[in-house]
């Protein structure tokens, strides 16, 4: 990617004219992948900017490019970097990766003492992730707080996670936690080295769990 080619910087009360496109091509790109996304309003995103908690990408001459925002849950304790997109004509540019930088280290900064996690289905955001130090963790060590659980529910795999009691599901599970313990380093080291195996391995679970669902919504039809 070439620097020079876009703006990346945190967001700000005039980038309020791009919260529409951000939202619907969030919905499309979700919809191309076949899974779900919390559906958010403009409002939400125009309020992300306002406070200062979003990255946006522009090009040289302000065509929106990128966007991706901070959200803070059980006190500050956990921060998520939600919403990664990249419009269509710019992706497999390497900006995915500079946004998820920047937003990254804007976390850091805002919440120093938080663990940073997400969610997803992709092996590069899963690549991008690693880079900056997650590794995979079970469901069990996210945030507790049902606020970001609801925003599952717009998921076309949501009986997946309601099925396993919010343990599992299609979505790899990756976090990022600030003073790591020998044990985690160890892991991280360990995650970067093998991160082929387990992509290897997040696609037979992916076919695993669709062919269930497949299973079980056939044996609901019959009835």
């Amino acid at each position: 990617m070439e620097k020079s080619k876009f703006i990346i910087r945190i967001a700000k009360e005039a980038d309020q004219i791009y919260a529409y496109t951000i939202i619907e091509e969030m919905a499309a790109s979700a919809a191309k992948r076949g899974t779900g996304i919390a559906r958010r309003s403009v409002e939400y995103i125009e309020k992300k900017m306002l406070e200062g908690k979003a990255v946006i990408a522009l090009t040289q001459d302000k065509t929106w490019a990128g966007f991706c925002y901070i959200e803070s849950w059980d006190h500050e304790k956990y921060v998520a970097n939600s919403g990664l997109i990249v419009a269509p004509e710019f992706r497999n540019s390497g900006l995915a990766k500079a946004i998820k930088s920047e937003i990254f280290q804007l976390s850091r900064k805002k919440y120093p003492e938080a663990k940073i996690f997400g969610l997803t289905t992709g092996s590069a955001v899963m690549k991008i992730n690693s880079a900056l130090g997650y590794i995979p963790v079970s469901y069990s060590a996210l945030t507790k707080d049902e606020e970001f659980w609801k925003g599952c529910q717009s998921c076309v795999n949501y009986d997946i996670l309601q099925s396993k009691n919010k343990q599992n599901c299609i979505c790899t599970a990756m976090l990022y936690t600030p003073k790591p313990e020998s044990k985690g380093k160890a892991l991280r080291k360990n995650f970067t080295k093998n991160i082929k195996l387990f992509e290897r391995w997040t696609r037979i679970k992916k076919h695993v769990m669709l062919k269930l669902k497949k299973h079980s919504d056939h044996l609901v039809n019959l009835f």
